[in-house]
């Protein structure tokens, strides 16, 4: 399909209210699902809440104490790995010492005497330097950098992309000219923004309300999903069985729940309408996309993130996987009469390789990336991106 610029995405949230919805497919569970702000604000763990106290957190190794199967999986999905440390990212690493160009600007990478990365940016005028401290993303996609000094952070300009093997402009500056030798370096973040993106990048960075990601837990492990465990732990090993109830279990929730859970930091569909973030660049957000899916109805647990999902395992890529989770809603023939379990009707095409037809992708090109499209459709020749 033909490449598509990424819109820009509004930051920040407006107030609750059905006059600003622009979109004409509401979800039949939009009264069920709120923003993700609204949900920090309410009682109990919600992702990227960020007020437990440091203390009230374990870390991997104490719940590998008991679930060690599962943690040792875990650390294989893309999550667990959604943050590092500069000095640990591969792509860093692997170009070292090869200057490479993006737009008018030449870069390049070295690595100091502590073994740290460094990043140095030239417009002509004259060269800005600086540590880069963090890599974001596991470069499924690609890899994103921030630079701390002085108490600042800073996005760097420049990106690493799978597709390209190589860099290219951070997507969320393509707007954003090149204008003077600072900003050829990358831009200055804000805290608030800083301290939303290690929320869903990192484990514990906001701590009793404080941003500190000096002592973040690179990825989402464990309790970026369950909630701080320290006192589940304490009371488990102690044999006091209520330390069951000392961590979230987001299974517990409602169909709608459970989106807008991993709606925290995939974004709900609240989060988008209120945005007003239209365009191409919402099909990154699968909770939005798959609540305007017609089979979503008022909210199906067979069609959660999780019904197709494990959180505890890699990224299955094999299209056929996926089968089971069309097919426990569609009968799997013609022959095949729909009843009170399967109410769908069976695909008159086939009965395999279903999200390669219903879940088309998308290229968005300032990722580099073709998206798959969470809501679920008839794709209709010639139709455009069904906004």
């Amino acid at each position: 399909m033909r490449g598509v610029r990424r819109s820009a995405i509004l930051l920040g949230f407006a107030a609750l209210s059905l006059a600003v919805i622009a979109d004409t497919r509401q979800p039949a569970s939009m009264a069920e699902s709120l923003s993700t702000q609204e949900h920090v604000k309410q009682p109990g763990w919600w992702p990227t809440k960020g007020t437990p106290a440091r203390g009230e957190y374990a870390g991997n190794a104490a719940c590998a104490q008991c679930h060690a199967a599962l943690v040792q999986s875990q650390q294989q999905h893309s999550m667990a790995r959604a943050a590092m440390p500069g000095r640990d990212s591969e792509f860093l690493k692997n170009h070292v010492g090869a200057p490479f160009n993006v737009g008018a600007n030449r870069y390049e990478i070295s690595k100091d005497n502590s073994g740290d990365f460094r990043f140095a940016a030239t417009d002509g005028s004259g060269t800005a330097s600086g540590p880069i401290t963090w890599a974001f993303g596991i470069g499924k996609v690609g890899q994103s950098y921030i630079s701390e000094a002085e108490g600042k952070f800073r996005e760097l300009r420049f990106s690493y992309f799978r597709s390209l093997n190589g860099f290219d402009l951070t997507p969320n500056q393509s707007l954003m000219k090149a204008s003077s030798l600072d900003r050829a370096a990358g831009r200055i973040v804000s805290p608030e923004e800083i301290a939303r993106c290690f929320g869903c990048h990192s484990t514990a960075s906001t701590v009793a309300g404080k941003f500190d990601p000096a002592h973040a837990i690179p990825g989402l492990g464990c309790e970026g999903c369950h909630g701080p465990a320290a006192k589940h732990v304490s009371a488990l090993l102690a044999g006091d069985v209520s330390g069951l109830h000392q961590v979230f279990n987001p299974r517990r929730l409602s169909p709608a729940g459970q989106v807008d859970f991993c709606g925290a930091c995939h974004t709900t569909w609240w989060d988008v309408t209120l945005h007003q973030a239209v365009g191409f660049a919402n099909v990154r957000f699968q909770p939005y996309r798959l609540e305007r899916s017609r089979c979503w109805g008022k909210g199906d647990g067979r069609l959660t993130c999780t019904a197709c999902h494990d959180p505890h395992k890699a990224l299955v890529r094999e299209a056929a996987s996926y089968d089971s989770a069309c097919l426990s809603c569609h009968v799997a023939g013609a022959a095949v009469k729909p009843d009170t379990t399967h109410i769908a009707s069976a695909c008159p095409k086939a009965v395999s390789n279903c999200v390669t037809c219903h879940m088309p992708k998308y290229l968005v090109e300032d990722m580099h990336f073709e998206y798959t499209d969470h809501q679920i459709r008839i794709v209709r020749p010639g139709e455009g991106f069904p906004d």
